[in-house]
């Protein structure tokens, strides 16, 4: 495929985008079905399933050969990077969605060959779309975005989930409170998409999350790898892209700060 295509699959992937957004947006007016998966807190709605149905319809028709990974599971079952794949999470932040209408996201990503090459994530609500082409920089709507600055963790917010400090959880609480004492603040925002995002701009400095899926992670790579900074698993080991994994992603002067100073589990 000639990188002159790439223009022609962003410019299509935005504009679905876009489109999706209003399906979502327009389902506000009617009322939902919520499904549980694994919990309470896990969920599904007949919108997730309809967006990804659209996007799905809509590359197998432009496409041809291209692959797609749902979260909702109605696009390809894969184990392999190989070729041309869409990786897209209809409604990143579901739980935001049903109880807020507000703070959630599409994203939206397309690898070759395991390479990240499109990343677009869009919080639908403030109308933020974040997007790169891989090697020509990252862009917040029209906004050029800065590479990631040089910064201390005592200066740096950091995105956490408090769920993950209480002892029902994986982690020992003690592990991670010296970390979450060192930093200037710790913030939740319940998207893993646009709490990626928010490093991308400056507004988070670091996000840490445990059993995240490809499509929660998939185009956040691509925006924050271009400005700069780092995607890795707790203990900085390379992510597996197509599987699930702990991630923690920063700026780069603060992922080294924390792999230096402190003891992250690994899984």
């Amino acid at each position: 495929m000639r990188e002159a295509q790439w223009d022609k699959i962003f410019y299509d992937a935005k504009k679905w985008v876009k489109e999706a957004s209003q399906l979502i947006i327009q389902s506000f007016q009617h009322k939902l079905t919520v499904q549980y998966k694994t919990n309470f807190s896990d969920l599904v709605t007949n919108i997730d399933e309809q967006v990804e149905q659209f996007f799905i319809t809509q590359i197998y028709k432009k496409y041809e050969g291209h692959r797609v990974v749902g979260e909702e599971g109605f696009g390809d079952d894969t184990n392999s990077p190989e070729g041309i794949l869409w990786i897209i999470d209809p409604i990143d932040g579901t739980t935001n969605f049903v109880n807020q209408q507000r703070h959630f996201a599409i994203s939206l990503a397309v690898y070759k060959d395991g390479v990240g090459k499109i990343g677009i994530i869009y919080d639908v609500i403030a109308d933020e779309l974040y997007h790169c082409i891989k090697g020509e920089g990252a862009f917040l709507n029209d906004r050029k975005l800065s590479k990631l600055p040089k910064k201390d963790l005592a200066q740096s917010l950091i995105g956490l989930n408090a769920s993950w400090l209480t002892v029902n959880r994986r982690i020992d609480p003690s592990i991670l409170a010296p970390l979450v004492n060192a930093a200037r603040g710790i913030r939740s925002y319940g998207s893993a998409a646009i709490e990626i995002a928010y490093i991308a701009s400056g507004r988070l400095d670091g996000y840490i999350s445990l059993r995240l899926s490809p499509w929660d992670i998939a185009a956040g790579k691509i925006i924050i790898e271009e400005l700069g900074g780092v995607m890795t698993k707790l203990d900085g080991k390379p992510i597996d892209l197509l599987k699930q994994n702990t991630v923690f992603v920063a700026n780069p002067y603060v992922h080294d700060e924390i792999l230096q100073k402190f003891i992250l589990p690994k899984f």
